[in-house]
This record gives C-alpha cells, structure tokens and sequence, in this order.
C-alpha cells in the first residue's frame, strides 16, 4: 500500500478547512474542484491515498497529485492552471461594468435587475443576457435575489409595547373578544393551469408551476385570537370608510356573549 511521505502530510488550520469545506457545500463550485477539496479533507482526516481514491471513485495518483499541490501550493494550488486558447471576450472593463450595475439602484418601475436588463445597459458591448448571468455567478452576485432586512434602532418603548401586545394575546382578559384586523391590497388571483396530481406509492404528488392570472383583489381580514376564525371582505378602495363599514360588518358576525 501506497502511503504518503513525511512532505505529503496535509495540515489545516480552522480558516482553512473552512475555506475548503464552503468550497465543498457551494453549489457553484466547479466539481473537479470539488474533488480535489474532499481529497485535502479526507487527507487531513487521516485517510490514506488509497482509502480517498476509492471513496471519490478516483485513482490513486490524482489523489496524490492535488494531495501534493495542495501541500506545496495551499488552496490556490487547487485551481486549474491557466490554459493557452482563445483569449475571452469579455475583459475586466466589461465586468467591471456588470457588477456595476448589479450593484446599483434598478431603473424607475423595476424592482429587482435581471440579466437581460443588465445586458441591455450594456448593449454598447453586445454581451448576452445568457453570458451576462455567466459571468454573474463566476462573481458569486445574485442581483435577483433580495433578502428582507431591518435596521431600526433599539427602542425600549417599542419593546415595551410589543412586550403587553403579545401578554394580551397570550392572556386575553375574560368576557373579551380580541381581534386581529389588517388590510392586503393587490393580491394576485391566479389558479393553476392544470390540475394537481395526487400521490401515489412511491411518488409524491405533482403540482404544476405554469398557473393563468385573473388580476388583483384587495382584501381587509379580522382573525379572532381566541378561536382562529377568519373574516375577511374584498374592498376597492382602502380608506377610513371602507374600514369603519367593515367594522361594522365584523359587529354583526360577533357573538354578543
């Protein structure tokens, strides 16, 4: 058996092993990089060529070869080699420019960027809304993704407030009816396309994505805390009228007990 020499042996420090195991869960990443990844881990495990070879369906010597990369070279060893060919077409001023604009404020009446409109602000260039999201996901930018974010400033009040908030929902006073009101304006009313398949043994139900749009409906709803029924109305305009007439509404289904 084949065994690794004093020069081969593979030490991580935390940073490190972090860098290769982010490497290893990303889905991005290229999958002889990958490999090459897990190598290094499994070497660092203690595992010997031989045992790493057969656990990622490789030969021995590709094992030792990015074993010994890695060990003279670290994780940039990792990388392929820059190969003679066709030079890009699209050089840094180019990218520069994508990432530019992926990082800017979208156009007036577009909430998010997409690929073809960063490719249209780039249409100067002719790049591709295709080689546009290529070069997107080399630079790990995802400007279609936007994740909610809150930066409030801490405010004992409002804890306060929230704080008797929820003992009243927790802890409603007896002889009371404690209800929950609020409005939702421009809801899509969509159905599916297609029916829904239903499971079957061995296969989970199946629910088609295409669906046809019927508009939008605007809804005000009160949830009664206590039982968890639901009332809501359809309303076209949300104004202090429509509100007291739903009040008014919500009295009449209300159990005066």
């Amino acid at each position: 058996m084949a065994r690794a020499t004093s020069s081969d042996i593979v030490f991580l420090g935390s940073r490190r092993k972090a860098k290769l195991e982010a490497i290893v869960r990303r889905p991005s990443s290229p999958q002889a990089l990958v490999r090459r990844a897990r190598i290094v881990l499994l070497a660092f495990a203690g595992w010997p060529n031989v045992q790493i070879a057969a656990g990622l369906g490789c030969a021995v010597g590709t094992v030792r070869t990015w074993r010994r990369r890695f060990v003279r070279g670290g994780i940039p060893a990792l990388l392929d080699r820059p190969r003679s060919g066709r030079p890009e077409v699209y050089g840094p001023d180019v990218r520069l420019r994508i990432v530019a604009a992926a990082t800017s404020v979208p156009p007036e009446g577009v909430s998010v960027w997409t690929c073809a409109l960063i490719a249209g602000q780039l249409a100067d260039t002719g790049i591709s809304a295709s080689q546009t999201g290529r070069i997107l996901a080399d630079l790990e930018l995802r400007p279609h993704r936007v994740r909610g974010w809150l930066n409030r400033v801490d405010d004992e009040q409002f804890w306060a407030q929230a704080a008797a908030v929820c003992d009243l929902y927790l802890n409603p006073p007896p002889g009371t009816a404690l209800i929950c009101i609020d409005e939702k304006t421009g809801i899509q009313a969509k159905h599916r396309r297609h029916p829904e398949r239903p499971l079957r043994a061995g296969r989970a139900a199946r629910r088609e994505f295409e669906y046809v749009r019927n508009g939008t409906v605007s809804i005000v709803a009160a949830l009664q805390v206590a039982t968890g029924q639901v009332i809501a109305e359809p309303i076209e305009r949300n104004n202090s009228a429509t509100f007291i007439a739903f009040l008014h509404a919500l009295d009449q289904c209300t159990d005066p007990s």
